[in-house]
């Protein structure tokens, strides 16, 4: 299902995209595997369901693995990145960004807000970051500026999810700082 204007078609029978994986041998870390809850329906006709149902992500989250790990707060935080880079196979438009919005970790929200401010503004960073490149330049002025239009949407969405549902509920604290063991062992002893 490619349109001209998913940025992920190409010459209408490839789909471009990247893939990065560095996993050890099945027998050296045997796995499950695990599909992406928010997969994309490559249909006209058909939608997912989290296309369609405003609660999926409060689903997902009763569901394992989901229901015990960071692993649905690190999906979100790899859909944010898809999406500055406009990598867009895994996170299919704003309309999912908007539903995997339900959690973001608040150390994640933090450093989009940073790049958000005008004297950390995430093109100047990506500039500055760049020019040292062997293949300067490595993105192009309109390339950057995307990045920080992609960003505002990302901050506006996770704003608007925090003005429905409440802070508490979308911003996931993971800036808390662990007890040191003697705190555990004070407790034991008590």
């Amino acid at each position: 299902m490619c349109k001209t204007e998913y940025a992920v078609c190409g010459n209408p029978h490839l789909l471009e995209g990247s893939l990065s994986a560095f996993l050890p041998s099945l027998n050296l870390a045997p796995r499950l595997s695990i599909p992406n809850p928010w997969i994309r329906s490559y249909s006209f006709d058909g939608k997912e369901e989290w296309e369609v149902n405003p609660l999926y992500c409060n689903t997902v989250r009763e569901i394992y693995p989901y229901s015990n790990s960071n692993r649905l707060l690190n999906i979100v935080d790899m859909a944010i990145f898809d999406f500055l880079i406009a990598q867009l196979l895994l996170l299919a438009g704003i309309k999912l960004l908007m539903s995997l919005f339900s959690r973001v970790k608040r150390t994640t929200l933090l450093r989009l807000q940073l790049l958000a401010e005008p004297e950390y503004r995430l093109s100047d960073m990506m500039r500055e970051s760049l020019l040292q490149d062997p293949l300067a330049p490595v993105l192009t002025e309109p390339h950057l500026l995307a990045l920080d239009r992609r960003l505002q949407l990302i901050l506006d969405t996770v704003g608007k999810c925090i003005d429905t549902f409440g802070e508490a509920t979308v911003v996931a604290n993971d800036t808390a700082q662990p007890q040191s063991p003697a705190v555990h062992r004070a407790k034991l002893d008590t």
